[in-house]
């Protein structure tokens, strides 16, 4: 049965390598071939496993978790074909690191120079983000509806981020639909807006597919700067930082729901730490004396607040000479993440929201010991299950972080690089590491430094236990 649902998946990654396919044609490039290839044997390895007729239809919980990680690394061996077949000449490590990169959005990638790179394989990088930005499970939730009777709650468990996860209706594939209109919606709506600037509609739709994704793959070395232009500036930090809510409430917005919105108290708290590191970096520049135009104290750093908080991982060209104060900010706000249910990454607010409340509740109790008390989230009081969960995933969190940067200091990276790409990779930031002084490109490190990251980038988009639990005898023990 698993097979058989991961044989959809294929015809559906299928589809969507016609979208480069076209624009190869269109733009006449030698790259087409690489994508012929790439769907034949995608698509027939799709059909072969669709073909299969399993005796058994059900799926429970351990078969959602198995196929949830399955399906990720699935595609992203399949996706990597267009970049093994391209010129981009990239072997199996450094084209299924960059698929990984895409799929989870993380932006990070081992391409020296997008120069030279054929239009296909750059669009094809922001399709991929595009997809895994909302989640490869929920999208086939949403067009699969047999999905909906076997399983389909539990795979929306197994992917959606989150401590909790409200439906919009009562059948999930209702709620999947609803989720991926928002998002088509969004989408379609900065595509629109970026067109009406300096950049063409090929710039437009690459960058609308991975702002909206909150991924940050470029299509030129230059990446935002290399338009100049003030109204891309506000236009993609807007569209980044509703990368970074809650779909659901995006969702409620819509459909008249929208004084809950702000009543959200995880909304309101990331609204707020936008503005707080927004206030730290202005001054910082200050106190730095890098302030040379109004833009160097309101758009600039706004829009790299926004762009770390919601994991997009677009950065300024200067941003090198920002000093050790707005890197301090930068890696606490990677660590942090935007909201739940959102395609950011990072550890979720909400869960440091309940932390926090928790840890006040803790200092009153020292002093009033019979006092009862409740974390409360939303007027509503949150139950100590979801509390010590929460507890757990920070704790687990940061135990990845610590084992995958001793991993890569055995491996020969600087201390100090170590972490950061550790905290990078499971953040699903992606920044590069030339801010820590190893260079400006992840194709500097060790081939198993790659393939550990991809697998932290992996870890951190499905939070943790999706994939951890495949590595415990309890999962395959029935």
């Amino acid at each position: 049965m698993l097979l058989r649902v991961i044989g959809w998946l294929l015809m559906i990654e299928a589809g969507f390598m016609l979208i480069p396919l076209v624009v190869g044609l269109i733009y006449g490039e030698h790259e087409t071939l690489a994508f012929v290839l790439s769907l034949g044997i995608t698509a027939v390895a799709g059909g072969g496993m669709m073909s299969l007729r399993p005796k058994s239809r059900e799926m429970g919980k351990r078969e959602a978790i198995l196929l949830t990680g399955m399906t990720w690394v699935i595609l992203s061996l399949f996706g990597m074909f267009p970049f093994l077949f391209s010129h981009t000449h990239l072997n199996v490590t450094d084209a299924f690191f960059d698929t990984m990169s895409g799929f989870t959005t993380t932006g990070a990638s081992v391409l020296n120079s997008l120069d030279g790179v054929s239009k296909a394989v750059l669009l094809w990088r922001c399709v991929i983000q595009w997809i895994g930005g909302l989640g490869i499970i929920l999208f086939t939730l949403a067009v699969v509806p047999m999905l909906n009777y076997q399983g389909g709650m539990q795979l929306f468990n197994a992917e959606v981020t989150g401590i909790t996860h409200d439906k919009l209706r009562p059948r999930v594939s209702y709620t999947a639909k609803g989720l991926w209109m928002v998002y088509i919606a969004l989408t379609a709506l900065l595509i629109l807006l970026l067109s009406f600037s300096k950049m063409d509609i090929f710039d437009a739709v690459c960058y609308g597919l991975s702002t909206m994704s909150t991924g940050g793959f470029s299509t030129s070395d230059m990446s935002i700067g290399e338009w100049n232009s003030l109204y891309v500036k506000i236009v993609v930090i807007i569209f980044m930082f509703l990368g970074g809510v809650n779909f659901t409430l995006i969702y409620r917005c819509v459909t008249g729901q929208g004084v809950k919105v702000w009543r959200n108290t995880v909304f309101r708290v990331y609204v707020g730490i936008v503005v707080v590191c927004y206030l730290l970096l202005c001054l910082n520049l200050v106190m730095r004396g890098l302030v040379r135009s109004v833009d160097d104290l309101t758009v600039d750093p706004l829009f790299q607040a926004v762009s770390i908080i919601s994991s997009t991982g677009l950065t300024e060209p200067d941003f090198n000479d920002w000093g050790p104060l707005a890197v301090v900010v930068l890696i606490v706000m990677m660590f942090m993440g935007a909201c739940a249910g959102s395609t950011s990454g990072g550890a979720k607010l909400d869960r440091l929201v309940v932390l926090f409340k928790f840890l006040k509740n803790e200092f009153y109790k020292m002093m009033h010991p019979n006092a009862v008390t409740t974390v409360c989230i939303n007027g509503k009081g949150t139950s100590y299950t979801i509390v010590q969960k929460v507890l757990a995933f920070l704790f687990l969190y940061a135990i990845v972080i610590i084992v995958g940067a001793v991993a890569l200091i055995i491996l020969g990276l600087p201390l100090s690089d170590s972490f950061f790409c550790a905290l990078s990779a499971i953040s699903n930031t992606g920044l590069g590491t030339d801010i820590t002084g190893i260079g400006g490109n992840f194709a500097l490190l060790p081939p198993a430094a790659k393939w550990i990251l991809a697998f932290i980038m992996l870890i951190g988009r499905l939070e943790l236990y999706t994939i951890l639990l495949l590595f415990t005898s309890s999962f395959w023990r029935k």
